[in-house]
């Protein structure tokens, strides 16, 4: 079965550079060399890891299609079903990304760019492929095809990969529906009133039904990165540091529970933690 995504790579550098080619003329400084280069290592690890771990997850959702709950063949309304149960699936997986450190130690790698274009879309995670593979098993459990369920994984990919620009401002009436550049220029945002918002994959709808939409606002713009920024191009800092800080945390919890909440507890909980215990020592003085 081809892959999608290897076969979008010329496209992805052309529009890479058409968009570099806008924003020179443009003077809106949205690349960096050092930071475009460090994008564009991340993107090739995960394409080199990705020919072992797609061959593995493949192998586990026809295994688990073995005790397919319905007989789902690839007519037209499969597809059509298809498209919206992947999207939720991803819907729930970005938005676990976010709440829990043992995902987010993964997908902070896509968020750590302090610039946001389509170099970033490319900042992929080393490590991710692993694991996000458990919110897309119960498509095949249902009855999808495998080849079915990883067409529309890699097509939702390459959706999103159009959306991190600030060259398009705002596409109207698909505002409401799709997502778009706008909605996710405030998922990777900083800004207090935008973290943790817009998780959508295509489709803005799940985030507008579960409470984490967040539209834009041209008063508030959005300010890329971390909270706390690495603050290095490195590519082996930018795809483990929050594993080294995990390990770190785990080797100074005084308990098993303080433990475990370091690995399954929110990202930034420790900040949280001396944020309140700080803000507690103010009220006592």
């Amino acid at each position: 079965m081809p892959d999608l995504i290897h076969l979008a790579i010329p496209a992805f550098i052309l529009l890479l550079v058409l968009e570099a080619i806008i924003d020179a003329v443009m003077r809106r400084d949205l690349y960096e060399i050092r930071d475009t280069a460090a994008s564009l290592t991340m993107g090739t690890g995960n394409v080199i890891i990705g020919l072992g771990t797609k061959a593995m997850v493949f192998g586990l959702y026809t295994l688990v299609h073995r005790f397919a709950i319905f007989k789902i063949g690839y007519q037209w309304w499969a597809w059509v079903l298809i498209v919206f149960a992947d999207d939720l699936s991803y819907y729930v997986f970005h938005r676990t990304s976010h709440e829990c450190r043992l995902f987010w130690a993964s997908h902070v790698i896509h968020h750590s760019s302090q610039r946001y274009n389509l170099g970033t879309a490319l900042r992929q995670t080393w490590t991710g492929s692993f694991m996000s593979f458990i919110f897309w098993l119960w498509l095949p459990l249902v009855g999808f095809q495998p080849a079915m369920v990883m067409t529309m994984q890699a097509v939702s990919l390459l959706y999103q990969f159009w959306i991190h620009t600030e060259v398009v401002r705002s596409l109207g009436p698909l505002e409401a529906v799709m997502n778009t550049p706008s909605h996710h220029r405030v998922h990777h945002a900083t800004n207090t009133r935008y973290l943790d918002r817009n998780h959508a994959g295509i489709f803005i709808i799940w985030d507008r039904l579960f409470g984490t939409f967040e539209p834009e606002d041209m008063q508030d713009k959005p300010v890329y990165g971390l909270t706390t920024n690495i603050n290095s191009y490195n590519p082996f800092r930018i795809a483990f540091h929050e594993w080294i800080d995990i390990w770190n945390d785990m080797r100074e919890a005084p308990t098993l529970r303080e433990k475990l909440a370091c690995i399954f507890g929110r990202p930034g909980r420790k900040y949280e933690q001396k944020q309140a215990a700080s803000a507690a020592s103010r009220q006592v003085f």
